[in-house]
């Protein structure tokens, strides 16, 4: 990625974020600038830091320092080592603003922080007016009487949070254990203040992302003023909702300046754009916080449903405030009409864990997402909306918001309500343990936790609440948590009794008050508390031991059958055109010190694992562009084994969420997704085998293949199952076909067949099984299967012939193949084209057209036109 593509990609961010003040509002968003605060080491060390510079508000330290010129590009190369003085240094902000006449004679005026990170003093006309601790919180200060007209000065200073906190953490006896120690020294790896700063924990660093302890105002500054009330806040609580009513209640929250008596009224827009009257009341209103209650019915109501179980209709509330001549307050929201809970029924082997969502059991297909850059304030909606668009297209219903990042935006969950995603939503807490013994550490989080319940329940695709990612099972199992125990029981009891007061009690508590009655889980992976974490019998889990230690085979997925598998991966790197953003050709190397940087697992080591796996599959990569073609296909391979076992295991288990959907930054990760938009390969098989109808036919270590037929719809349906066993040059060895039945929302066991029951005699290096699924109104789906590793089969030259025309607006690729094609992958270099379909397997003799859209021209995308498969990676 080259400076003028992070520049663009920062100031596009900046200018999609851009909002229009609401009346009574006025963004202070111009004429901002920042420096390093003088008198530090770090300003000693960098003094072209300390002098005034432009700064972006909503913006982050480190893009404002990027922008003029301060430090090179975060994400190309490996400047990441240069750049910790950021994390350990102070910083100031600060505008001058004028205020609008009508604004000053208002009765009421509150500057809003929508968001600072973290440590924040802010002044206002030389006068202290805030002390800001959470960057997950937004602040309101009553600011009447402390304006001007013109020339008022807000100034902001951000305090390093390893530099505020590093003295007390190092003074405790004993450390509570932190998630990832730096390597670069700017913070000692026994004494990690992470957990003790209400902050995005990836800023530490995290095995897909570097360390960038970054500060910023990353949301808007906001006056705001209002002469006689406020809508605070508008919930549309959806008590019942069925095919034939919806009973809804609409809950105002409004601070009026004095008591009066006013007029309310909702209005309704429903799906199809009529506009009615929902409800009205006149109200008595005394002076402070007022809650109005509004109930509504909805006869018929259009339901939202997940995608690939129906429409997601929504609908849009807006309520009206007046004084019986003048509306003097409006406020709207959005909601899908929905029944949705946490369904745990009893059987004989422990506690089902499913999302039922309008009477249907759905089995949740989809990842887990991370945050989508380590500089938030450039996030776009237009981003989020071709990642979360890729989501739904890839058939998937279901995204888990990860803890270590920050609570996702309004858009993200407007796009996810539009595209039928539910959200599994961690509160923010990514690993280790926090000092939940401390009470003024639990009320901070529990203002967070209300503020943030509060602004994400209207949207129907939220589905869970869950306490945090992993700090059960780590405090249970893992060394830090043992060692604690041992070295000082009373203090280790302490901190879990800490624990359970703010996870199992306290954000349970406020999750059912504020909630909606959206259900809550304490912690993932668990079991809600109960004794045993992380078991397949009850709760969801977490399932690391492929890839991770032992790093078993991912034959070893197929051994594991949860009720719901909320986290489990394979890393890849993302595809060439990607790498090449970051690094010159001359850099790639595994072993390099570019792409070290940018591979992040074991501290850099993790193309070692990566390795492991794909020689154990396929051999010995030639170069770096094949280690990195072979790394996507193993993933790809590998988590469609494990997703397929997990539904055809329905309705024992309900869910499959692989780790992860998208990336924080270009490199080496677990996603399916890069930082770029660009597919992998993984992206590609995920579109089929989470598609609603699929044929899963699984071969495990010991050579026995499970056949099984998957049917997500909500009716039966008839279709044709196909076996072919056939050598790799297209010999036809056997050929069944059989017609087959698919009852609603059902797996069917149809076969378990050893080796010799599919190919008898033939050679199993070069023979293959292909089962293929016709169901009319359905895509086709296909399994095959390989009876040793790709290392070992006897591959012949595929015999691959491509051919590209333009077609309407766009162009039509057109494969064929003589004989079998693993894997195959079109790629076009340096060229942006998009293909309808790719990561395709071709039998012998099959053709297939795809669509291509891009910018460039018919004779540069022949040209730069590359077809890569197994069997030329591998003779």
């Amino acid at each position: 990625m080259s400076a003028r593509m992070f520049v663009g990609l920062v100031l596009a961010a900046f200018a999609a974020s851009a909002m229009a003040a609401l009346p009574g509002e006025f963004l202070i968003d111009k004429g901002w600038s920042f420096r390093l605060l003088p008198g530090s080491a770090a300003a000693a060390a960098h003094p072209q830091a300390t002098t005034w510079h432009a700064a972006k508000v909503p913006g982050t330290v480190h893009t404002d320092l990027f922008a003029a010129k301060l430090i090179p590009d975060p994400y190309v190369g490996a400047p990441e080592a240069s750049q910790q003085w950021i994390g350990l240094a102070d910083w100031e902000y600060r505008t001058r603003f004028d205020v609008p006449r009508a604004a000053l004679d208002q009765a009421r005026s509150e500057l809003r922080f929508e968001g600072l990170d973290t440590f924040a003093e802010v002044t206002l006309n030389g006068a202290p007016l805030l002390a800001a601790n959470n960057a997950f919180r937004s602040w309101r200060v009553p600011v009447q009487g402390q304006l001007r007209a013109t020339g008022n000065e807000l100034r902001i200073v951000l305090r390093s949070p390893i530099t505020k906190l590093l003295s007390q953490v190092q003074a405790m006896p004993l450390k509570l254990a932190g998630n990832y120690p730096s390597p670069y020294g700017d913070e000692p790896p026994d004494a990690m203040t992470g957990n003790f700063v209400r902050k995005p924990g990836y800023h530490y660093g995290w095995d897909w992302g570097p360390r960038y302890v970054t500060a910023g105002i990353w949301k808007p500054v906001v006056l705001q003023s209002w002469d006689a009330l406020r809508i605070a806040d508008l919930q549309l609580r959806q008590d019942h909702v069925d095919a034939a009513r919806a009973e809804l209640l609409a809950l105002a929250s409004v601070e009026a300046v004095r008591d009066a008596s006013f007029e309310l009224r909702l209005w309704q827009t429903a799906p199809d754009g009529r506009r009615s009257l929902a409800a009205q009341r006149r109200a008595e209103l005394h002076a402070g916080d007022n809650r109005i209650e509004l109930p509504l019915h909805i006869d018929r109501p259009e339901r939202w449903f997940p995608n690939g179980y129906g429409a997601q209709p929504l609908y849009r509330y807006e309520l009206e405030v007046s004084d019986g001549k003048t509306t003097i307050a409006k406020a709207g929201t959005r909601t899908g009409l929905r029944s949705i809970e946490l369904r745990r029924e009893p059987d004989d082997k422990g506690r089902s864990f499913h999302f039922v969502v309008n009477g249907i059991p759905v089995f949740a297909k989809g990842a887990n997402t991370i945050p989508f850059d380590m500089f938030q304030p450039r996030v776009s909606k237009a981003q989020l909306r071709r990642v979360l668009q890729s989501a739904r297209d890839a058939n998937m219903n279901m995204l888990r918001s990860w803890g270590g990042g920050y609570y996702e935006s309004a858009d993200f969950f407007d796009l996810a309500d539009e595209f039928g995603l539910l959200v599994w939503q961690d509160f923010m807490f990514g690993g280790g343990m926090q000092p939940a013994y401390d009470e003024a550490f639990r009320a901070n989080v529990l203002a967070e936790a209300r503020e943030q319940v509060r602004r994400l329940r209207n949207h129907p695709s939220l589905g869970l609440w869950c306490g945090n990612n992993e700090e059960e099972v780590a405090w249970k199992y893992w060394g830090p948590g043992q060692a604690m125990k041992a070295a000082d029981p009373a203090f280790a009891d302490k901190v879990w009794q800490g624990y359970v007061q703010m996870f199992g009690v306290e954000l349970r508590r406020l999750v059912a008050e504020e909630g909606g009655g959206i259900a809550y889980w304490a912690s993932s992976p668990g079991d809600d508390l109960a004794e045993l974490a992380n078991t397949p019998a009850s709760g969801d889990m977490h399932y690391w031991e492929v890839w991770g230690n032992p790093a078993h085979p991912v034959t070893k997925y197929l051994e594991i059958t949860p009720r719901f598998m909320s986290e489990y991966g394979l890393q890849a790197w993302p595809v060439q055109r990607t790498v090449d953003a970051f690094a010159k050709r001359r850099e790639q190397s595994m072993a390099s010190p570019v792409i070290e940087a940018h591979q992040k697992f074991l501290a850099g080591k993790g193309n070692e694992r990566l390795l492991k796996y794909i020689n154990d599959e396929f051999g010995q990569p030639k170069d770096f562009a094949d280690f990195v073609y072979l790394s996507q296909v193993m993933q790809a391979e590998g988590i469609q084994l494990a997703a397929l076992h997990h539904r055809a295991s329905r309705p024992f288990t309900m869910g499959s969420l692989y780790w992860q959907f998208n990336d924080v930054w270009p490199g080496a990760s677990w996603s399916s997704i890069d930082w770029f938009g660009r597919w992998k390969a993984l992206q590609f098989h995920a579109r089929r085998f989470y598609a609603p109808v699929a044929v899963a036919a699984t071969r495990g270590a010991a050579g026995q293949t499970q056949l099984s037929l998957l049917n997500d719809r909500t009716q039966a349906l008839r279709g044709e199952l196909r076996l072919r066993v056939m050598a790799l040059d297209g010999k036809l060895l056997r050929e069944e076909r059989r017609p087959v039945e698919l009852a609603p929302l059902s797996a069917l066991s149809l076969a378990d067949y050893a080796d010799a029951d599919l190919i008898g005699q033939a050679d199993p290096a070069t023979t293959v099984a292909v089962f293929d699924l016709r169901v009319d109104g359905e895509p086709a789906s296909r399994g095959v299967v390989y009876f040793k590793t790709a290392k070992e089969m006897l591959w012949p030259d595929p015999g691959l012939h491509a051919q590209l025309r333009r077609d309407g607006q766009g162009y039509m690729l057109e494969l064929h193949a003589a004989g079998l094609a693993r894997a195959l992958w079109v790629d076009f270099g340096d060229i942006d084209a998009e293909l309808s379909d790719n990561a395709l397997t071709l039998l012998p003799g099959e053709h297939v057209s795809l669509r291509l859209a891009s910018k460039a021209s018919l004779a540069m995308l022949r040209k730069s036109l590359r077809l890569r498969s197994i069997n030329s990676q591998i003779r």
